[in-house]
């Protein structure tokens, strides 16, 4: 990872497009074109249970889609709106309206590029799996519990949004059960879960949403039965791209949403980055995180302008687009031009959809998403995954996904520290030293260490842990006050701040004491560290080496010189 190199933005699809032929356009229409109508029923519903209408839904599938596929660094990935995003942009839309949303996802997408910019692309797949399943299976859950109010009809309008108090108003209202309506959302669900099992390529979701919408348009009406359709909830669907707009920006509307906006940046970027490595695991292509990165944030930078909402790579759209032949981002852009013809040209059908049909398609991404066969593997693990894991599904399902996100970055933080800290060994050695000890030499050097000499090796990197650590031990491992003390650090990959004052620290407590301080095997990276914090001139360039050998022969003269000095005055 290097935080000051170039900027690392080269999008696929400039060079997928240098060697590009008929036959890769034709696989790339017929992948497109599918993905387009398979995207269609998940970008109405997104977009419904984010709490916006339909009509913004399939705007940022459109113009998000466009812009992911011909910005960013895989050369399959789909994007749009997604599950994940449902819970944190409802939640926004609540406190602060559409246009605190839009500010939200233009400060996400500004994040999102710094990621890319610093080079930062590689980290974020390095989040710890339990922490990403946890929270994943907290959204599968919000999910469900948002989409029971119109799956079985009860006609609540003043739902709570938080989750315990959410099942209380439905467990009070169970009886309002419209139970034709629960009727359309179970036939919905049946068609889903039976249409893979006729043929796997057939979009389950969009087969459920013709069928039923048809049969509801013949039953309404019959004895009194009235099933809400999204026209009847949202009134008739604007077919026109809307304009750009702007709006008012305030440093108190900044820093209130600044951690939502971060949520948002830190989940598109996980969502996408995994959706990727997925991609590139059955194409054997290689996606530039980085460039990833950047065209998700640049896309998040654009879709409000048009009232859109949250963008990132949708892995259930993006597999949908392999299976079906796409290879270049080509076959994103088609995706995007179908979902706009149909935007076009067909909205008016989607006032005739039931709200029953789109709860059902939620519920099935719900079930998709809570992925309770990782989570049952993940409890034989260890306890400390157990624990992160339920840490973090209880934060997103009780509390709210930011707390979720930011103390579940927290437990990452500290896991990885710990087991740094457990790999990091400090050994102490005198009298003898092998030199080939801890490495795969045969060949067995010996060295005699002086009396008077001490030697420490520091077995992985030198950071803040580490260095109270090694503070520690320095102090209780001998008894007799040394001449020398000789720090072997041929296994240490970086050193940090505090492990540099540690380090400064013991050197002048260690001259103060009359002890000489020799450094061996410092790699290029600490030594130009040490060298910055002046370090080398405190004990001298002649006591940093390169080597055990040179170090423990420089100490033993030093104590030789020492005793015979010592002698010469008795």
């Amino acid at each position: 990872m290097n935080l000051s190199g170039p900027v690392d933005f080269r999008p696929k699809l400039i060079s997928s497009l240098r060697d590009y032929s008929s036959k890769r356009f034709k696989a790339d229409l017929v992948a497109g074109i599918v993905t387009g109508i398979v995207a269609l029923p998940l970008a109405i519903a997104f977009g419904i249970a984010s709490g916006v209408s339909p009509t913004t839904g399939l705007i940022t599938a459109i113009i998000g889609g466009f812009l992911v596929s011909a910005l960013g660094g895989c050369t399959v990935q789909i994007g749009g709106p997604t599950g994940a995003f449902i819970v944190i942009v409802y939640g926004i839309i609540a406190e602060y309206g559409l246009e605190g949303l839009a500010i939200a996802t233009v400060m996400a997408g500004l994040i999102l590029v710094m990621l890319g910019l610093f080079h930062l692309g590689t980290v974020i797949k390095f989040i710890p799996y339990p922490i990403v399943v946890g929270f994943t299976a907290g959204i599968a859950l919000t999910i469900f519990s948002t989409q029971i109010n119109d799956f079985l009809g009860l006609g609540l309008s003043d739902v709570p949004s938080e989750f315990l108090p959410k099942w209380g108003v439905y467990l009070s209202h169970l009886q309002q059960t419209d139970w034709v309506t629960l009727g359309v959302g179970i036939a919905s669900l049946l068609i889903i879960i039976a249409t893979p099992r006729i043929s796997k390529k057939l979009p389950g979701a969009l087969i459920s949403i013709i069928v039923m919408t048809v049969a509801v348009y013949f039953i309404n009406g019959i004895d009194g039965i009235s099933i809400e359709t999204i026209g009847d909830r949202f009134g008739a669907l604007a077919t026109d791209i809307p304009q750009p707009h702007g709006f008012t920006l305030s440093m108190a509307t900044i820093n209130a949403l600044l951690p939502s906006a971060f949520t948002i940046a830190i989940l598109g970027a996980i969502e996408s980055l995994l959706s990727s490595t997925v991609a590139d695991g059955i194409t054997g292509s290689r996606t530039n995180s980085n460039t990833e990165l950047i065209g998700q944030g640049l896309a998040n930078i654009t879709v409000p302008f048009f009232g859109g909402i949250p963008v990132t790579g949708a892995i259930a759209r993006t597999m949908t687009n392999i299976t079906n032949g796409g290879r270049t981002p080509v076959a994103g852009i088609i995706h995007a031009a179908v979902l706009l013809l149909i935007f076009l040209f067909l909205m008016p059908m989607i006032n005739l959809v039931p709200m029953a049909c789109l709860a059902a398609v939620l519920i099935v991404v719900s079930y998709n998403m809570s992925g309770w066969r990782t989570v049952r593997s993940i409890l034989k693990n260890p306890k400390s995954d157990v624990t992160v894991l339920a840490v973090t599904f209880l934060l997103t399902v009780i509390f709210d996904l930011t707390i979720a996100i930011e103390i579940g970055l927290l437990l990452a933080i500290i896991l990885f520290l710990r087991r740094v800290m457990e790999n990091t060994q400090i050994r102490a050695y005198s009298g003898q030293l092998d030199v080939a000890e801890g490495t795969e030499s045969t060949t067995h050097e010996v060295l005699d260490v002086a009396k008077g000499v001490e030697v420490y090796e520091i077995d992985g990197p030198f950071f803040f842990g580490v260095a109270t650590k090694f503070d520690e031990m320095m102090r209780t491992s001998m008894a007799e006050k040394p001449l020398v003390r000789i720090i072997r650090m041929r296994k240490v990959p970086f050193i940090d701040a505090t492990g540099v004052h540690n380090l400064e620290i013991l050197i002048q407590s260690s001259q103060k004491d009359g002890i000489d301080v020799v450094l061996s095997g410092v790699n290029e990276n600490v030594h130009r560290v040490l060298e910055h914090a002046n370090v080398e001139r405190m004990i001298g360039q002649r006591n940093i080496c390169d080597h055990i050998t040179r170090a423990v022969t420089l100490a033993n003269s030093i104590v030789a010189e020492r005793r015979s000095e010592r002698q010469k005055t008795e």
